[in-house]
């Protein structure tokens, strides 16, 4: 494949790298971080947030509940991620603490939420998203080591949860220096 002629939604150093390569390169510098998310109602943001966790270069990506999920979303990025898939919230929760993560939920709408800003923010950390409608499920939040929410200005009670991976990832990313490496 030519550099010129790729149409691929890719940086420049990836243009005409076969989709192996693209992934290859990427794993010699992601990020520690990796995300979950958790798949009851077959969100259509689920794209987003995966194409998200490509922009940040994380690790792994966990999906929770139902495998599928719209894949158009997420801009083909999946095949530059390590994806994961678990079957219930249970068995991520143990694999997670098996390896040492600290399981991060993002809720705005739990009374247990604290502001973002002033998280301690861990490098181990799973990033873990829900639906747009209902958020992270209850048996996840209790199994969960913190519970952050992104705060606001305006009216609205939340922003879209696609929206809400790309600030908490950014967050994340900036304040753990990935910008400045």
């Amino acid at each position: 494949m030519d550099a010129k002629t790729d149409t691929r939604n890719l940086m420049d150093e990836y243009k005409g790298l076969p989709n192996e390569e693209v992934l290859s390169r990427l794993d010699q510098k992601r990020t520690s971080l990796e995300i979950a998310i958790e798949n009851l109602s077959h969100d259509f943001n689920i794209g987003t947030i995966v194409r998200n966790a490509n922009a940040f270069n994380v690790a792994k990506v966990h999906i929770l509940g139902k495998r599928k999920y719209n894949r158009r979303g997420a801009m083909v990025t999946d095949k530059y991620l390590h994806m994961n898939h678990f079957e219930n919230v249970e068995d991520f929760v143990v694999d997670a603490h098996a390896r040492g993560k600290i399981v991060v939920a993002i809720d705005n709408n739990r009374p247990e939420s604290k502001p973002l800003q002033g998280a301690k923010l861990q490098p181990n950390s799973i990033l873990v998203f829900g639906s747009e409608s209902d958020g992270i499920s209850q048996e996840l939040l209790d199994l969960a080591d913190c519970c952050y929410y992104i705060e606001q200005l305006g009216s609205t009670r939340s922003i879209n949860v696609g929206c809400a991976s790309a600030v908490a990832l950014y967050e994340f990313t900036r304040r753990l220096g990935y910008f400045n490496a």
